[in-house]
């Protein structure tokens, strides 16, 4: 999976098509991702004792990897990932443009 913490993506399918986002965790053996705005979900929690407050929370739920691709930070562009040797590491580039990710 190319996509890593911190990425800028944007949803290709869906109901969040078009949303822009960063991705705060990512779970590459299942193929899936956490982003910021995108797949949200009502959860209803009880409080658990009188100093915790119970209620409706909003949370942002797994997406799989595969309708995402990144944003270049560079040229602002969606682009595919392209991998090079620079310095004897192995580091992400834009297809688009050459610029590192």
């Amino acid at each position: 999976m190319e996509i890593r913490r911190d990425d800028t993506v944007i949803v290709l399918s869906g109901k969040d098509k078009g949303k822009k986002g960063k991705v705060l965790k990512a779970f590459p053996k299942e193929g899936k991702l956490i982003v910021a705005g995108v797949n949200v979900a009502s959860r209803h929690r009880k409080p658990r004792n009188q100093q915790e407050e119970g209620g409706i929370i909003k949370m942002e739920t797994p997406i799989y990897a595969c309708k995402v691709q990144v944003v270049c930070p560079k040229c602002g562009k969606t682009t595919r990932v392209a991998h090079a040797a620079k310095d004897g590491k192995s580091v992400r580039i834009c297809k688009k443009c050459g610029a590192e990710l």
